[in-house]
């Protein structure tokens, strides 16, 4: 299996390529840098949904075939269900913010008639990768600003009672994902409860630490067919 990881920022990339091993750089149109290793290739596209579909449709465009798509990085994690230093894979990529507001409330994209706001990743295969990671397997939310404050994550929760967390990247993954009908995963480590914007308590190295053992886990998977058992 070939998996393509996509993360927003370096440090992900990095934290990802330590848990993976040893690699070689590729150069990709557009300045972005594919780290490649046995088995997965991985790529900083940037921050928010516009910039992960952009690097993650070049990737697919120039440096296929792949068998797996997985936006992974850090996150917010919706309390107490994802606790700070906890894993979590998505059951579904919500694009949380995707849509109008009304007086009677948000309406998603799709409620309005046009276009998606949730991919939904291989359940069996998702499944497998969560209990490998002892993950929490609950919805992952895309967001395009960031929660800070506690009117905000109680509105999301209220949408989204199954959440774990939020992050800015895996519903732009996604859609590039099927556009060029591969499967997609979310892998995100925790940093910080969603709510009020607290930079002092946000554990920033233990998410990356977080997300370096999830990859180690993985490495193995990725060589095996994406519908393989262990």
């Amino acid at each position: 299996m070939r998996v393509l990881v996509v993360t927003a920022v370096q440090a992900e990339a990095d934290a990802v390529s330590d848990g993976l091993g040893a690699a070689t750089e590729r150069r990709l149109p557009g300045g972005y840098v594919l780290a490649s290793h046995s088995g997965a290739d991985v790529l900083a596209a940037g921050v928010g949904p516009a910039a992960a579909a952009a690097g993650t449709a070049t990737a697919l465009a120039v440096a296929s075939p792949y068998d797996l798509v997985i936006s992974a990085g850090i996150g917010g994690g919706f309390q107490p269900l994802a606790p700070v230093g906890s894993l979590v894979v998505a059951d579904a990529i919500v694009a949380a913010d995707l849509g109008a507001e009304t007086p009677e409330g948000f309406l998603p994209v799709d409620e309005l008639g046009f276009g998606r706001t949730v991919h939904h990743p291989p359940p069996e295969l998702a499944a497998r990768v969560a209990g490998l990671l002892d993950a929490v397997h609950a919805p992952v939310l895309t967001v395009s600003t960031v929660t800070g404050s506690a009117a905000r994550a109680a509105e999301l929760t209220a949408r989204h009672p199954r959440a774990a967390a939020e992050a800015m990247e895996g519903f732009g993954v996604a859609e590039a994902a099927a556009a060029y009908a591969v499967p997609v995963v979310e892998i995100r480590a925790v940093s910080n409860a969603v709510g009020p914007r607290d930079r002092s308590a946000w554990r920033i190295g233990q998410a990356l630490d977080a997300l370096r053992y999830a990859c180690r886990q993985l490495s193995p998977v990725f060589e095996k067919s994406p519908w393989e058992s262990p």
